[in-house]
């Protein structure tokens, strides 16, 4: 089973690197991170730039409107695989988070 993250951030620069490495080392080939931005003026996109460039796995959209709401709407809209999980941007992950829920559906 394919996993899906959608994550919506808005000024988050604090906590971000240790949200995304947390939910990185958690996903397999086919998973991906979705990321929907809420316009923000931080260095929060900077951050997810530079995953991008490492990571495929990492995909960034831009919210249209403006709202915690639309902006996870945005991001649940954009995944492709079985299981979603949702990410606030200061949320740092267990380690074994995924595998717990997968083996669950399993």
């Amino acid at each position: 089973m394919r996993v899906s993250v959608a994550m919506a951030t808005y000024n988050g620069e604090k906590y971000l690197d240790q949200q995304i490495d947390s939910i990185l080392t958690q996903l397999g080939k086919e998973d991906e991170l979705i990321i929907s931005d809420d316009h923000s003026t931080d260095q929060t996109l900077t951050i997810i730039k530079r995953y991008m460039k490492d990571d495929t796995r990492v995909k960034l959209f831009l919210n249209e409107e403006k709202g915690v709401t639309s902006n996870f709407e945005n991001a649940i809209k954009r995944t492709q695989n079985e299981i979603i999980f949702l990410s606030d941007q200061d949320d740092i992950w267990k380690p074994e988070k995924v595998k717990t829920v997968k083996d669950y559906y399993e």
